[in-house]
């Protein structure tokens, strides 16, 4: 923005938005990003005055601090300070940003060699930034599409296939929508995403991690890392061959396998010797009951010789405990109305098998079919008719007319909800590595929350639907992009927390009206420098002076725990 003097218009005032650009190509730069995409993402054709690399750096960059539209580009980049976007900021450069360009270099990214590109990129991020690749957090979700997207490419000009968009199960409970299954791995230092792929909508999750474990294994360069993933891990195939491979797992054992049928009957006559791992205060409610977790290592194990850790947790059971109550009381609630219409005198359900269809629906919805046995009562109507037409007298005669109308009756089996409250609160993990105790397995399965951490982040502060594509090409090719700010808002949230740790610093006043934080995120980082702007005061259109902007004590403190120098935001 320039706003020139109101006497002459010799002078003039020129203002450029920093915002958190400079931190965030500090970091670019630190990965080494641009070099690699240019390597992997050449232009070949000399016409382009943006090359790719820098295209999908501008798309990159407007991830991670603005989340426009793709067609927004060019009023994205001119919004900031020149060259912050990675491209000039002169005319011929931001005529040619269009969002077809920024397209076309999306189409060149998904030819591109993008395994090797990503493998390359993590590397040069364990190397540079000293993740340890010790021990990976894998998980799903979904990801929602608006449209029908009727025709989509099976594959690119080389012949890659592309992910299918099509109805699959829903995490976010839109089955209505089409989607694709987003798979991430994080690493337990920092949840800084390491692997990331797309499957088609309806790929089921057990058959993702053979491949997903074997380009994990290629990126890390050994196979003895753990590997922490939920229960779809648990199939036989899954654990054999990542046994076989010499791999390690800790995933949680499925409540259909016959191990935790035996061990939860076991429970009724027999008391488990438990393992105290943690008794703390928790972290919701201070002041109400403690949290306590404890672990049992069964005996037996599994049926193929792998260890299970039974866990306990005080609080998981009170929760466990309430949910059934609930469910059991809703369900009464929903069977008693089903009652009122049933006997009601102008009830239009009649058929025995529409009401057992109505009684199903209830106890699957409030999953209450073990606690409630509920019996459809045949209970006949009768009523009398004349024999003949006519006016009645004292001679008529009468027949019996019976209808068969039903009543519902229900019960709570107390037997069953005994004898499932003598397990509430535990569930099993499975694990081959044997070197790891009971309280170790419980632990690298408590790091798995941190994943659904990542994925909130893409789906809130990243805003990764709706998107604005219809070529499924490009929009695999966007989702590589998604990963890679991912990967950056990772970077920097990891580094400041780390200093933090190693300053001795417990909290920062970074929240909104200066409030205490102890674990800073990095939109909470990024909010705190987008009001940076820098200043040029010109005369003819010549630069006499520069006023850079007054960066807070607040904002040199973080940058210094970050590493970034405070030149980054002067220059």
């Amino acid at each position: 923005m320039q706003v020139r003097s109101p006497r002459s218009a010799d002078f003039s005032l020129k203002t450029e938005r920093l915002g958190p650009l400079p931190l965030v190509n500090h970091f670019i730069e630190r990965m080494g990003l641009a070099a690699l995409l240019d390597k992997y993402v050449p232009t070949s054709d000399p016409r382009c005055r943006v090359s790719n690399a820098k295209a999908l750096g501008v798309l990159l960059r407007s991830i991670v601090v603005e989340r426009e539209p793709i067609y927004r580009a060019q009023e994205t980049v001119h919004g900031f300070a020149t060259g912050l976007f990675g491209v000039a900021g002169g005319n011929p450069d931001l005529k040619t940003l269009s969002d077809d360009r920024l397209g076309r270099a999306l189409d060149q990214l998904f030819e591109a060699d993008r395994a090797a590109f990503l493998t390359e990129v993590v590397l040069a991020v364990v190397k540079r930034f000293a993740v340890q690749l010790e021990q990976l957090h894998n998980d799903s979700t979904s990801i929602a599409f608006c449209g029908q997207y009727r025709h989509q490419y099976p594959s690119g000009r080389s012949g890659k296939q592309a992910p299918a968009i099509t109805y699959g199960y829903s995490k976010d409970h839109r089955p209505d929508l089409k989607q694709l299954l987003f798979i991430l791995t994080t690493d337990a230092d920092g949840g800084v995403p390491v692997q990331f792929r797309t499957a088609d909508g309806n790929t089921n999750d057990s058959i993702t991690h053979i491949e997903t474990w074997t380009s994990l294994k290629a990126v890390a360069g050994r196979a003895d890392f753990l590997y922490v993933a939920d229960s779809k891990l648990c199939s036989h195939d899954n654990l054999s061959f990542i046994d076989r491979a010499g791999g390690r797992f800790v995933t949680v054992l499925p409540r259909s396998r016959r191990e935790d049928k035996l061990f939860r009957k076991w429970l009724q006559t027999d008391t488990p010797s438990w393992e105290l791992v943690w008794d703390r205060k928790s972290v919701r409610h201070p002041e109400g009951p403690r949290d306590i977790w404890s672990v049992y290592r069964d005996p037996l194990g599994s049926a193929e010789g792998f260890t299970i850790v039974w866990v306990w947790s005080t609080l998981l059971t009170l929760r466990q405990q309430a949910r059934r109550h609930r469910n059991i009381a809703t369900a009464i609630e929903a069977l008693t109305a089903l009652r009122r219409r049933i006997v009601g005198p102008r009830s239009r359900i009649r058929g025995g098998p529409r009401i057992d269809l109505e009684v199903e629906l209830i106890l699957e919805k409030n999953h209450a079919r073990r606690y409630l046995k509920v019996k459809r009562i045949p209970r006949p109507e009768h009523s009398f008719k004349q024999t003949h037409r006519g006016r009645p007298g004292p001679d008529t005669e009468y027949r019996r007319v019976t209808r068969r109308r039903y009543d519902l009756e229900w019960s709570i089996d107390q037997a069953a909800i005994d004898y499932d409250m003598k397990s509430d609160g535990m569930y099993p993990l499975i694990c081959n590595d044997r070197n790891l105790s009971p309280a170790q397995i419980l632990e690298a399965h408590k790091g798995q929350p941190t994943i659904e951490k990542r994925f909130e982040q893409i789906k809130t502060v990243h805003e990764i639907a709706p998107v604005f594509l219809k070529n499924n090409l490009r929009i695999e090719a966007f989702f590589t992009l998604y990963f890679l700010a991912l990967l950056v808002q990772a970077l920097i949230e990891r580094e400041l927390r780390l200093a933090m740790k190693r300053e001795r610093i417990k909290e920062l006043p970074i929240y909104p009206e200066q409030r205490l934080c102890k674990r800073p995120t990095t939109e909470q980082i990024l909010r705190l420098f987008s009001l940076a702007e820098r200043h040029t005061l010109l005369r003819d259109d010549k630069p006499v002076q520069s006023f850079p902007p007054q960066l807070t004590e607040l904002q040199r403190q973080t940058l210094d725990l970050l590493g970034v120098p405070e030149r980054a935001f002067l220059a």
